[in-house]
């Protein structure tokens, strides 16, 4: 099993859940980010006061699946995530020792 971290700008996140929906993927869970990459953020001007913004608002996606649809999952977040511009992003994988479903206690893949 896999565990897919992936970090996408916050317009895109309903057509993303909406594409791995559609490749398989039953659930995912979604936070609230803020961070900065290479962008290092950005200058604003609000009521004519010019201010720096050092995080840009991201979502963050967290995805277990088989790791055979792993590479299934980051090619359908990466071509429907991108937009061309900085800050479209990163994917990270890492390997997933267990999962248990605590309502029935199905274990590993049984569980996802």
């Amino acid at each position: 099993m896999k565990l897919i971290i992936a970090t996408i700008k916050p317009f895109k996140l309903e057509e993303v859940r909406e594409a791995l929906t559609d490749i398989g993927v039953r659930g995912m869970m979604v936070t609230e980010i803020k961070g900065f990459g290479s962008q290092s953020g950005h200058t604003e001007i609000y009521r004519g006061a010019e201010y720096a913004v050092n995080f840009v608002p991201k979502v963050k996606l967290e995805i277990v699946v088989s790791a055979s649809m792993a590479d299934q999952v980051i090619e359908t977040i990466t071509s429907t995530a991108r937009t061309g511009k900085i800050g479209d992003g990163k994917i990270f994988v890492l390997d997933v020792a267990q999962a248990v479903r605590v309502r029935t206690g199905e274990t590993n893949e049984d569980a996802l």
